[in-house]
């Protein structure tokens, strides 16, 4: 039988009811208040961020440069042939999220998560507007009077700005900000794009943070079910201590217990961590999918606890092991760096190093060489062989740079550069433009009797005639 065969009707009204978070404060809360407040200061106000790179170049700081094909983080170009630098930075997000998982389960969830962010976000303009959770309720089931409709209306329409502006901020990124803002608020032409972007994700914003909340986390994200597969019992996670909780029953009752020298546990059963819980869940029922390990719980359970004047964290960050433990009656113990740990952290410290020593180290200038493909090779009148070649140079400085172009290898061939006329003394100068990148085609022959079939190897040259830098690249020639 099937899990789906044992659902009653009461599970299925249970997951499909709507959720009223309490209002809560303490120690998790204005963590997840400081965290934020971060990250939403940073995506909004970030695109607006100046960085001086030079005369005509962008200065914002940080900028998807699609046109140009550049990415700007602050004083870090990265070019298209270097999307290399993306894929490491894919997998240090990866190994950094394994690494929080391995640590304390689903902390990203619970405190850095888009979702999460904006979600808590649109829940605390909601609880400004229409009041608490009792206050939430005996609205929504209350009949539609004119405070009803002005509260409702309010809501959304901050709601809708939010997200408005969340859309809006996105587009930001991908082109200068302040240019962007005017073009967009005098609906210049040419922006018809960016109207677009932001309508759809305003629509989504809006539809995720306001309405989905935690059916995002339930149902829609992956990661709940495969950081399953990654933890361990020595990682921590919300977790209701049941060794100590357990009998629960009412305060009184459990002075009652004790008075008559029976078992009575911490807990009085009193809701308050199911109250709290953005997602619903009680977590004395033990680990959960739907529990994002906010820890909001823990603050609800410590304030009834000080108000019984009993040990605060009847719920806590603890482990699997540790509960194991205590049932045997062993003292817990905590190993945050363990294999799996450790493996993670020099995995990312090794890649993230790597590409530190990789961007402080790159050349400002690059050249690649393409050989024709058809023909490879062509026979002259006079028996001799001629060798096309197509050379792209990138300069990738602010500045107009020229190259000088050189070849050996085939002895006695003559270099001509498409285009660009030696000079007297027979030197190839190319000059590329500042930021930008060239394509040069070069022929190389040879004349008279031709060489012995085969392949010879060719080495181009390419040297800054202002500091004498000078790259190599290597090809063939061939003779057919």
């Amino acid at each position: 039988m099937s899990i789906h065969d044992t659902l009653t009707d009461e599970h299925i009204v249970e997951e499909a009811r709507r959720i009223y978070p309490k209002k809560v404060d303490g120690h998790f809360r204005h963590i997840k208040w400081g965290i934020q407040f971060a990250t939403l200061a940073i995506y909004y106000f970030l695109p607006f961020v100046r960085w001086h790179r030079g005369p005509d170049a962008p200065s914002q700081a940080v900028l998807v440069d699609f046109p140009h094909r550049r990415f700007y983080f602050f004083f870090i170009e990265i070019w298209p042939q270097e999307v290399y630098y993306l894929t490491g930075l894919l997998i240090i997000a990866a190994l950094t999220l394994f690494l929080m998982n391995a640590v304390a389960g689903r902390i990203w969830c619970g405190y850095m998560c888009p979702q999460t962010v904006w979600t808590d976000f649109y829940m605390t303009t909601e609880r400004w507007i229409e009041g608490d959770a009792r206050d939430r309720i005996r609205l929504d089931n209350g009949p539609w009077t004119v405070d009803k409709i002005r509260k409702k209306f309010a809501k959304h329409f901050v709601w809708i700005l939010i997200a408005w502006w969340t859309g809006g901020v996105w587009v930001l990124y991908f082109a200068d900000a302040p240019t962007l803002v005017y073009k967009l608020a005098t609906f210049q032409p040419g922006v018809g794009e960016a109207y677009l972007w932001i309508g759809i994700l305003t629509f989504t914003t809006y539809i995720f943070a306001g309405w989905m909340r935690e059916k995002v986390c339930l149902h829609a994200c992956p990661w709940p079910r495969i950081q399953a597969a990654l933890t361990d019992e020595y990682a921590l996670n919300v977790t209701y201590r049941f060794d100590r909780g357990e009998p629960r029953m009412s305060a009184k009752a459990a002075t009652a217990a004790r008075a008559a020298g029976a078992a009575a546990g911490d807990c009085v059963d009193c809701g308050q961590c199911v109250a709290v819980c953005p997602t619903g869940v009680d977590i004395r029922k033990g680990a959960q999918l739907g529990c994002i390990q906010c820890g909001l719980c823990i603050d609800a359970c410590d304030s009834i606890m000080e108000k019984l004047h009993r040990p605060t964290r009847l719920i806590a960050y603890d482990t699997e092991m540790n509960l194991k433990r205590r049932e045997c009656g062993e003292a817990p113990i905590y190993k945050p760096l363990r294999v799996r740990t450790v493996f993670y952290a020099v995995l990312i410290l090794a890649i993230g190093g790597f590409m530190s020593v990789m961007l402080a180290t790159r050349d400002d200038m690059h050249v690649n060489v393409l050989h024709d493909r058809n023909p490879l090779a062509v026979r002259l009148k006079d028996g001799g062989v001629r060798n096309g070649y197509t050379l792209r140079f990138s300069n990738k400085k602010p500045d107009v740079r020229r190259f000088v172009l050189s070849v050996a290898g085939v002895p006695g061939a003559q270099t001509e550069v498409v285009g660009v006329p030696a000079d007297a003394k027979g030197k190839v100068t190319i000059e590329v433009g500042a930021d930008q990148t060239r394509e040069a085609r070069v022929l190389l022959s040879t004349h008279g009797a031709a060489a012995a079939k085969g392949q010879t190897p060719v080495v181009f040259t390419v040297t800054d005639a202002a500091t004498g830098a000078a790259i190599e690249v290597k090809d063939v020639f061939i003779t057919p």
